[in-house]
């Protein structure tokens, strides 16, 4: 194996977090931002990239680096090594209500596809790259664009998703329509496209965009019930405009549905 091999341990139902048990000198890198706790002995350390190239010099880092901007990521991920003579423990959370997903790449082929903003952490020796889309129509109204995360090698990797988290396994052939926000990674053997709705009612006041995803089998299919832009596009619709402190705030309306809703600040 070229990863280190990693156990772990996932808590939490809504807001979850994952606790990476490390023997001497194994190493994990994840997210900057998504650390919760260590044990003592345990040394953070930032790096360029995956930490997957390392030993290549300097162009290797830089075009490790370079791969995590195209996905919107930054330039820098945060490792962490064991240093105790013993097994340490490690812990990330997930960023916002969901699930995460544990990815055992060996079980995968050695690659899997996920969304750009999904990963959370994985044992040293995984890269953490890009999938380019071939598909214009793929690219231009998937939703993702034209470049996904990829990770690639034989370790365990962990992604997280919003909601509810479902899991599909497609035979040969079978055919899957999901919203395009709504993928959360699949097998690299999934065929990916976007599918135009259809009908005048449909695209103009269907309210669900113009385009699905098809994900075309074999392989293994991971979906979220609640993508972070239609959580983050529902605080902002809800959030309080400029002079107030909440939608309707000096309406009559407003006042009557405070009622209703059981709160009586006026």
């Amino acid at each position: 194996m070229r990863a280190h091999e990693i156990d772990y341990q996932i808590f939490g139902e809504e807001m979850q977090y994952v606790e990476i048990e490390l023997d001497p000198q194994e190493i994990v890198v994840a997210e900057a931002g998504s650390f919760m706790m260590m044990d003592n002995g345990i040394r953070m350390q930032t790096i360029f990239g995956d930490g997957s190239q390392q030993d290549t010099g300097i162009f290797g880092k830089l075009l490790s680096a370079g791969k995590r901007m195209l996905t919107g990521e930054s330039l820098f991920m945060t490792a962490y090594l064991n240093e105790n003579a013993g097994k340490g423990k490690v812990c990330f959370a997930s960023p916002y209500p969901g699930k995460i997903v544990p990815v055992d790449l060996q079980q995968y082929g050695g690659k899997f596809i996920c969304q750009k903003d999904s990963f959370l952490c994985a044992a040293k020796g995984v890269q953490v790259g890009i999938e380019f889309s071939r598909k214009l129509g793929r690219g231009l109204f998937g939703g993702e664009g034209f470049i996904m995360q990829k990770l690639e090698g034989d370790g365990m990797a962990f992604v997280h998703s919003g909601g509810t988290l479902a899991r599909r396994e497609l035979r040969a052939g079978e055919v899957l329509k999901v919203d395009t926000g709504c993928i959360v990674g699949f097998s690299h053997t999934v065929d990916y496209d976007i599918e135009f709705i259809g009908g005048i009612r449909n695209s103009i006041f269907g309210g669900e965009g113009l385009f699905y995803a098809t994900l075309r089998g074999p392989g293994i299919v991971y979906v979220q019930s609640l993508p972070f832009s239609r959580l983050a596009d529902r605080i902002i619709a809800s959030a309080p405009k400029s002079g107030g402190s909440g939608r309707d705030e000096g309406s009559l309306l407003g006042g009557l549905g405070r009622m209703i809703d059981g709160d009586n600040r006026f």
